[in-house]
This record gives structure tokens, sequence and C-alpha cells, in this order.
């Protein structure tokens, strides 16, 4: 994804040491178009400016130099057809031909900063400066860009290859092809676990994926195998046997926890807890205007039973007392997931909700009764009850106790809201706070969208579910068959058919979502239904009507009324 927006910049820097074509019109505009309309989590929420900490503030902006110009490059042809495309490039193209030695000089802003991509050279020196990430496209400098494409394969799309050829000098020896294939680049992603079929796939690598919406409110605990999987990097192999979690910033010094440790040494603890994506329901911000974000659907939430160790139980072992919290603001979180430069997922939490008694924070190492399946954090993860899914630290190594949020991308320049009216030119993340707790959200898991009913079947059962964050119990849901004209209330319930209802949780501890359902009869007049649901929350919030004005550029907190339109087919013999 080359970002163009200023085309202007491009001469910011004056001459550059070797001569290069320039940008065409045509070619410019098609990259404004593609910044606005890529669609990759990992493309993360840019900025105009970086932080110190350039290993977190740029981890994930663009995950690495693939992501900017192997962006959606793609296997063209098999090895052995590359080296002779190379070799009877060398024989008829006008292009110079430079040997991987001169390529790796050019690995700064003054020397120029040169790539390999399938045996071209490119000089990619303008858009270096012209990138809000900065620093991190240099980590490829006079190097191929293969490596960083097979980690980042998140953002292949099309239609960049004939960006990234005008910013082509020359070829590359048909000899340094040769040594550039010899040396294959494993496939991080190569030890991912298998997953069910079922799911509808948003990215491959990294692996992020959703259930069909009515395998939702088919049970109130969703199965393992389709919990919606939101990963940003690749699964990390982790040996539970030699485990360690460091817990660090506390007067007693570093405590070093095994998995065996965690289990035997603390209270185990079970609960219930609704995690959702802060992108859930991105998709119907993309129908009012294009946003940056994997394109969820309705199904980036999923219920389940999580088990281990309290967190505060935890930090109480490592020294964390009344002396703490007078100077203590937040707990950080980093995951055992890494990118390319070594930098992990990392988030945080504040500290109150951390040491909350109610707060419910797990370290757990179950999930449904069974240890956790790799792609939920094998062998631990945190689990914070009624927060964004983001600050779920999966594959946890590092507890860290400070008086600061974490630095991480995640936690500063991403999972952020803003207004409507703010754009990729003028956004300030600094300006907005990191995402807590979610507001309330519903939606409608059957029927399905387009779906058709008969006539003679008189009614129509619509199901969905509901939840909020904070804690905050769903009170209602009110569904309409006529776009919001007329409601009905739908019956609420917190267990599966045939068994008993979960006990009403305390005040401030609903962390569990409400499967809903309302069967109604089918207007005698109407073709078509547009069904309508929306939840209350024990504080009264209440969902939006509509999209438009909650839109913003990173397409998170989703939460308007759901629409789902139906038809009605009449009887065939009906005369």
């Amino acid at each position: 994804m080359l970002l163009l927006r200023r085309c202007h910049s491009l001469t910011r820097f004056g001459p550059l040491t070797t001569q290069r074509r320039q940008v065409a019109p045509a070619v410019a505009s098609c990259a404004v178009r593609l910044w606005s309309s890529s669609s990759s989590d990992d493309q993360r929420s840019y900025q105009h400016t970086h932080s110190p900490s350039w290993r977190y503030g740029l981890a994930g902006l663009l995950a690495g130099t693939g992501v900017v110009l192997a962006y959606g490059l793609h296997q063209h042809k098999a090895e052995q057809a590359d080296t002779v495309r190379v070799q009877t490039i060398e024989k008829t193209s006008s292009l110079p031909i430079f040997s991987q030695e001169e390529v790796t000089k050019h690995r700064s802003l003054q020397d120029g900063v040169w790539v390999t991509y399938k045996g071209g050279v490119y000089d990619i020196t303008e858009f270096v400066a012209m990138h809000p990430g900065g620093d991190k496209i240099l980590l490829a400098a006079g190097g191929a860009l293969e490596p960083f494409w097979a980690l980042y394969a998140v953002h292949k799309q099309e239609h960049v290859l004939e960006i990234l050829s005008e910013y082509k000098v020359g070829e590359l020896s048909a000899e340094d092809v040769k040594k550039q294939q010899a040396v294959k680049s494993s496939d991080p992603y190569s030890s991912d676990p298998e997953r069910h079929p079922v799911l509808h796939i948003n990215n491959l690598k990294p692996f992020n994926a959703e259930p069909p919406p009515e395998i939702l409110s088919d049970s109130y605990i969703t199965p393992s195998a389709f919990f919606f999987k939101r990963n940003h990097l690749p699964v990390p192999k982790v040996d539970p046997a030699s485990y360690q979690l460091s817990v660090e910033g506390l007067p007693g010094g570093v405590l070093t926890l095994s998995l065996e440790d965690l289990k035997t040494k603390f209270s185990k603890h079970t609960v219930t807890a609704t995690l959702q994506c802060a992108g859930n329901r991105r998709s119907e911000m993309n129908k009012v205007k294009q946003v940056k974000g994997l394109n969820w659907g309705i199904a980036a939430i999923s219920n389940a039973t999580w088990s281990g160790a309290k967190l505060r139980d935890v930090l109480l072992a490592a020294g964390y007392g009344p002396d703490v919290a007078k100077w203590a603001c937040h707990v950080q979180f980093e995951g055992l997931d890494k990118d390319v430069t070594g930098t992990t997922y990392g988030a945080s939490i504040p500290l109150k909700k951390a040491v909350s008694e109610e707060g419910d924070v797990l370290l757990a190492y179950e999930m449904n009764g069974e240890e956790l399946p790799a792609d939920h954090g094998f062998p631990l993860r945190v689990v914070v009850p009624g927060t964004v899914g983001a600050r779920n630290v999966k594959w946890l190594g590092k507890i860290i106790v400070s008086t600061e949020e974490s630095s991480s991308h995640w936690q500063q320049n991403d999972y952020k809201g803003f207004s409507p009216g703010t754009d990729w030119d003028t956004v300030d993340f600094k300006s907005a706070p990191a995402i807590q707790e979610l507001p309330i959200q519903s939606a409608v898991t059957t029927p399905a969208d387009g779906a058709v009913v008969d006539r003679s079947a008189e009614e129509v059962t619509v199901k969905g579910y509901a939840w909020s964050g904070g804690g905050r119990e769903v009170v209602r849901v009110d569904v309409s068959l006529d776009g919001g004209k007329t409601w009905q209330v739908a019956q609420l319930r917190t267990s599966d058919k045939g068994q008993a209802p979960e006990p009403s949780p305390p005040p401030g501890q609903a962390w569990a979502w409400k499967l809903w359902e309302v069967t109604a009869p089918l207007p005698a007049e109407a073709q078509e239904l547009e069904i309508v649901c929306k939840a209350v929350d024990n504080s009264y919030n209440m969902q939006p009507d509509t999209v438009p004005p909650i839109w913003n550029l990173r397409g998170v907190l989703s939460n308007a009324w759901h629409r789902v339109k139906v038809n009605i087919r009449e009887d065939e013999n009906e005369e």
C-alpha cells in the first residue's frame, strides 16, 4: 500500500543520486484510493509522527516493508521461470543491471534506500520520506522484500505491482537472483493450528475469522472451535513445561511463575465472559464510507467460560499493596507473539480494574473446561471481562505494573475512536483514549439478510445476541419488523434451552451476553420485512439508530441498530 496522499512531497528531498521516473498522476490517484480502501487491521492506524519508542510505535503500522511495497504482490511465476525472465530482461531491458552488493550500499536516506523484489531493483527513498511509518521501512533497506511479505501476508492486495514499478531503477543480476532463490524464506505461519472450515476467513495470515452468525445463537457458550479468531501475528509455539510468566514493577522485585505455579499456588476461578473485537460489525461502516480494517461481519464476538488464577491474587503475591496504588496507574501485558523486529503484541488496562475483587480479571489457562487452544492463547492469556478484546492479551509472557500505559502500537496508535469528520490527514491518536469498556451491542443472527420466508409460515422467528461492556447487564432487546415503526420486546436467555438459566450477576459484573428471541406474525400486506434490533443495558444506554453519526476512520465501536431485510414469498397456488 503506497501512501501518496501528498504527491507534492515527492520532491521534498530534491534530486536523488539515481535518476528516477516520476510517479504518473494516474498512479498517484490509484495510491490514494488504496489508502482509503484498504481493509487490513494490520495496516495500523497511521499518524504523521511516531513515538520515540519506535519498536512499539511503529509495530503494526505497516507491519514491515513488505506491507509498504510488497502489499498485494503475489507469486506470478515459479522460481525457475523467474530466473529465465531475469536472464531475458538482462538482454532486453534498457534499465541497468545491479549486483546485490551495489544494492546493499543503499541503506539510508543519505545513500538512498533500495530494495529488491522478484529480480527488480527499486529506489524507495522518496516513499520513505512520505510515509508516517518512517524507520520501519528501513528494515528491508538494501535487501529483499520477500521475507517481509512472507511475515505480513495479511497485506496482500492486487493492483500494487503497477505502482511499485514506478519506483523501479534496474534489474538484479541473474547470479544474485539465483542466490536469493536458494535462500528459502520460512513461512512464520507454517506452525499455525488447524481451524474449523465453517469459519469465515477475513484474513489468512495472520489468521482472523468469524463463525456463521446463526451458530452464535445456537449455543449460549460458544464452542472454542467456533469462537471468533483474532490474531495480530503468527501463533507462537510455547512449551508448557518451560513456560514462565514474569511479573515486574512491584517492590518485591521480579516474580517468575511457571504454568504449574499458576495452577497450584493460586486458587482457580471460573468466569463466563463475552469477548468482542473492537472491529465487530465494521462491514456496516464500510457501506457508509470505506474504513481501514478487516471487514468483520456481526460475529466477531463470542461467549466462553474461562478458568485460571485471578490477576489480583498474582499481583498481591508479587508485592502489590496500598503503597503501590499511590503511584501505579496501569498494568501492562506483553504477549509471546512477535513481529519481524522482535516486537511483541502488547496492551494495558487500568490498575483499578486489575486489582479489583469485582473486576474478575483472570490469567486463564482453560477455556470451556479444557486447556486453552493455541489460537486463544495457550498456555496462558489475560481475560479482562467487560473490556475490548484487544486488551485480553494472548500467549502472555510478561506483566508490568507501571505509571504509564503500554507503549505498544495497539495501545497508543490503534483501537481508538474518532469523530466522523476526522480523516487520516487530521487524525491525532494522542488526542483520544484507548478503548477499554465497549458500548451496548446487539445483532440479529437469524434470519440472515436477504433470506426468504414463506407466507404460509404465517410467522417469523428472529434470534440474536446482546451485550454491554463494563459489566453492565442487558435488560431489554427491542425488535421491529417494519424498520422501527413498531416494536416488540424479545425474550432474553442466559443458558441453552432446556437448561437452568444462569443466576443474575451481581451489579457491575454482567460479563456474559444474553441471547434473545422473538416470534411474530408476518404482516398481512408486507412483501418485505426490515428487521431491526436494539438493546438497552441497566444504565439505560441504548444503541444509536444509524451508522453515519458513529462512523470513524478505523471502523471501531460499530453498534448502531442492526438491520436485516427479509423477503416474503407468496404461496404459488394463491389466487
